[in-house]
């Protein structure tokens, strides 16, 4: 039996308490409450006494030291966070601790969401996709009604649309956005990206609505709920690439916390717009340097046969030119420039289909392999199986499937130059309940006897097929197979296989 004070007792308790304290009745009404009560449901004493509170008196199941939340909305119109603890009376009703954690359980939805943002950007290979939801994190914190990020690289420029939650359907807004400009509306976001410093501007959303510059947006900006403004510029390496417009709901200012807040879901999203800008510059030099290689393959191998087919071409001309040529040596010559040619067209088709293997474009990754195969056994004697299933999935779009060509086109490329191998098999499967992609290549050669060169030259290789292996998510070994020969797999989970970034 839990005894209970005397009146006078727990009147003096409820007036000293630095926390809510209050009495309930059977019907979760207020009997009496403290001044610090009051002062946090935000309404005076004798207005609560006789309300019903948020405070769950017959909810099953929570003891004296368990803790609770309710939603409470005080005279202000503020929303705020209650955490309470009950003691129950043994004649009905109980006793409530209670105190304000608005700006606490803010602070945790904050903190949560600034950890989905930092997850999303490490994961997600589409930048619109990854800033997209920055911006639904930003939404779903209490007090934001709408966002955007958007880019700029100079104020005169035309912005780019990088992600937007709260604003509904508006896939004009850059179209209609540079109307305004144009009939001469005052951006503040061009000033925060200007000045590298946050803009607040406090009731934005009237001063808008009703200025007729800016009347190409007044249907967009009137959806959402909203009253004050902020951008928050996005800076990294000391410069501004972009901003976030944050839409705060009435009632609602945008205090030093939420502007915290704010930089920091601005810093995720910056790095996510400067590691797109890296990837890129990566990507273009990979290009560039693809290129060359390409061109050094062409010089060495094409250019050279048709000087040798140019120089075989004379001599068999010379052979003609002669009034006692010898037949047996016509044949020979007319036969090794016919072998010349045969052996430049593969690999002139071999360069082409490198440069741009259109067999993933129409018949997709397995054909495309099963080709590239062909060429090479056509070239240097190889024995290449190439093994899928019928029902193979997992393949993803044809960014992915690119990437993928490109790791068993360098795998291949190793057997062929180093590994002294006869025979080499590619196989493709499905990944188990989790889905995705498994692809091997693997050969007969000299494994993890091959000499230093090999291994040094292999090791190069696996840097870029481990690169474009990571980019999807993927996970790439390589090594010596138990019985001889040298492995490389890959597998790639399903959900990182969906499409192109």
């Amino acid at each position: 039996m839990v005894a209970v004070p005397a009146p006078e007792v727990l009147a003096a308790l409820l007036e000293v308490s630095a926390d809510g304290l209050g009495v309930l009745d059977a019907q979760g009404r207020l009997v009496s409450v403290n001044a610090a009560g009051a002062g946090v449901l935000g309404r005076p004493a004798a207005e609560l006494v006789g309300r019903p509170v948020p405070f769950a008196v017959h909810a099953p199941g929570p003891t004296p030291a368990d803790r609770a939340r309710a939603s409470w909305t005080g005279s202000d119109g503020r929303h705020r966070t209650l955490e309470y603890r009950l003691q129950p009376l043994p004649e009905g009703g109980a006793v409530v601790w209670f105190s304000d954690v608005t700006d606490a359980a803010r602070q945790q939805e904050r903190l949560t969401a600034i950890a989905r943002a930092a997850s999303s950007v490490a994961d997600e290979r589409s930048l619109r996709a990854t800033l997209d939801a920055v911006a639904r994190e930003v939404v779903m914190t209490a007090n934001i009604a709408a966002v955007q990020i958007l880019a700029l690289d100079d104020p005169r420029d035309e912005v780019r649309l990088l992600g937007m939650a709260g604003f509904g359907d508006a896939a004009d807004f850059t179209e209609r956005l540079a109307a305004c400009r144009r009939l001469g509306a005052h951006v503040r976001f061009i000033d925060a990206i200007g000045a590298g410093d946050p803009v607040v501007d406090v009731h934005r959303r009237a001063a808008i609505l009703a200025d007729p510059r800016w009347a190409p947006l007044h249907e967009v900006m009137s959806r959402p709920d909203w009253d004050s403004f902020v951008a928050m510029p996005l800076v990294v390496r000391g410069r501004a690439v972009g901003v976030i417009n944050a839409y705060y709901l009435p009632g609602e200012d945008p205090g030093p916390s939420s502007l915290v807040f704010l930089e920091a879901m601005a810093d995720h999203a910056a790095v996510a717009i400067d590691t797109a800008a890296l990837l890129a510059q990566t990507r273009s030099q990979a290009e560039s340097d693809e290129r060359r290689r390409l061109a050094r393959d062409l010089h060495d191998s094409v250019v050279q046969q048709l000087f040798s087919m140019r120089l075989q071409a004379a001599a068999l001309s010379a052979l003609l030119d002669g009034g006692d040529a010898d037949p047996a040596r016509l044949r020979a010559a007319a036969s090794e420039l016919a072998g010349l040619s045969q052996s430049a067209l593969a690999d002139l088709r071999g360069l082409v289909f490198e440069l741009r293997p259109l067999e993933l474009a129409e018949r997709g990754l397995v054909e495309a392999v099963r080709a590239h195969a062909a060429s090479l056994e056509a070239r240097g004697g190889l024995l290449i199986d190439v093994v899928a299933p019928d029902d193979l999935t997992g393949t993803g779009g044809l960014d992915v499937q690119e990437d993928l060509y490109r790791i068993v086109q360098e795998a291949l490329h190793n057997v062929v130059k180093h590994a002294r191998a006869t025979a080499a098999g590619v196989r493709f499967a499905s990944l188990g309940e989790g889905g995705g992609l498994a692809v091997e290549v693997s050969d007969d050669g000299s494994g993890s006897v091959a000499p230093p060169a090999v291994g040094a030259r292999r090791t190069l290789g696996l840097v870029s097929m481990r690169e474009r292996a990571e980019r999807w998510g993927g996970r790439l070994t390589a090594g010596p197979c138990p019985d001889g020969g040298w492995a490389v797999r890959l597998e790639l989970p399903l959900q990182r296989t969906g499409g192109g970034a």
